[in-house]
This record gives C-alpha cells, structure tokens and sequence, in this order.
C-alpha cells in the first residue's frame, strides 16, 4: 500500500468517525429535546413551580409515565398507600379551580393529578401518618418527572385542611379511606421559567449543630 492510498484511507476513516460523532451528538439534542434533562441532578436543579399552561393537551404516553414515576417512589415497608385521580376533564377541572383557594391554575390547565393516601393500604391501617410522607415522596416524584418532559406542575396542598379534602372528596366522589393529599395541574408552561436557586449553606451542618 503505497503512501497516497494510506492517506486515503485514513481520511477516510476519519470522515466517518466525525459523522458518528456529530450524529451521536445530534442523537444527544434530539432525545434531550424528546426527554428533557440529561442527568437527574441537572433535572432536580432545574424543577420549578409552573402555573401558567398552553391549551396543548399533555400526551397519554406522557400522563402515563408521570403516574409510573409517582409510583416509583420509596414507601414505608413498601406498603405503596397511594392512589391517583387524573383529571382531564375541563368541567371537573373548572369545578377543582372553583372549589380550591391555591389551585386556580387549574381552570388553564389541561390536566391535574390528584395524589392521594389510601388508608386501606397504609401500614398502621387509619391511623397510620407514613402515608403522608409516601405520598410526598411520590409527588416530588411526579413534578421531577414532568420536568424532564418538558412539562410544567405546580404543588398545591389539599391535606392537611378538612375543608379542602371535603370539597375534593365531592368533588372527585371519593370513599372514605382515600384522602386527598394535593392537587398538581400539569401542562405545557406558557412561558420560560427559571429555576430559583434554594442553596443555603447556612442549612449545613456537619456532626452536631
């Protein structure tokens, strides 16, 4: 192989390997753009309360992977005392908005998911509180995940008030073990939010306070 075609060769090797790597870094833009955040860190970092949505409808497939990643969440012996009403009904919607003083937003959304504890599940049955902290768990995994898909959500607190879980259980015609633990309206931000920086160093402490 004389010194002419070795060049050729090798140039044409690395023509190709640039290819793969600007593909692969093409591939990299495209799932972001169709996932959202590349690295969990990146994503808890970026999560923020969104309360203004486009009428665009959240895709089932979407809805589907918010609810499976609530589920995901750690739970007190794995007991899992949750269950999940998602709204997408506008009436329903609008009666939600009406009847909840901090869940107005959810008039403007195209969707809500109401977390809620199932006392049937729970550990210590009716008198069980680890559900509560099950359920947060499950929440702050359903915002995280509609983070990284490019959604919006917003928390807004049913329990522990009983004149909101009242209205809720009408409302959704829930039984008497499953209580109402939030409301979270999810959509498709109508702006561009940033994220507030929550880090404090002066929450740290190391060993003792």
């Amino acid at each position: 192989m004389n010194v002419a075609t070795i060049f050729k060769v090798l140039a044409t090797v690395t023509f190709s390997a640039a290819l793969l790597i600007i593909g692969g870094c093409n591939n990299m833009e495209t799932k972001k753009e169709e996932t959202g955040k590349t690295t969990a860190i990146e994503n808890i970092l970026s999560r923020k309360s969104v309360r203004a949505y486009t009428p665009r409808p959240v895709e089932k497939g979407k809805v589907d992977l918010l609810v499976k990643a609530a589920m995901a969440a750690p739970t007190a012996v794995n007991k899992q005392p949750w269950a999940f009403v998602v709204v997408d009904d506008r009436k329903v919607l609008d009666k939600l908005a009406t009847e909840l003083p901090y869940a107005k937003m959810a008039a403007q959304a195209p969707l809500a998911i109401v977390v809620c504890g199932d006392l049937s599940k729970a550990l210590n049955g009716e008198t069980d509180r680890y559900w509560m902290l099950d359920c947060s768990a499950a929440s702050e995994n359903l915002l995280l995940a509609a983070e990284s898909m490019g959604l919006g959500a917003v928390w807004t607190a049913v329990y522990p008030e009983s004149d909101r879980i009242a209205k809720v259980r009408a409302v959704l015609s829930l039984p008497d073990y499953i209580i109402p633990f939030n409301l979270i309206p999810v959509g498709y931000p109508q702006h561009k939010e940033e994220a507030k920086d929550k880090f404090n160093v002066e929450n740290i402490h190391y060993n003792k306070w």
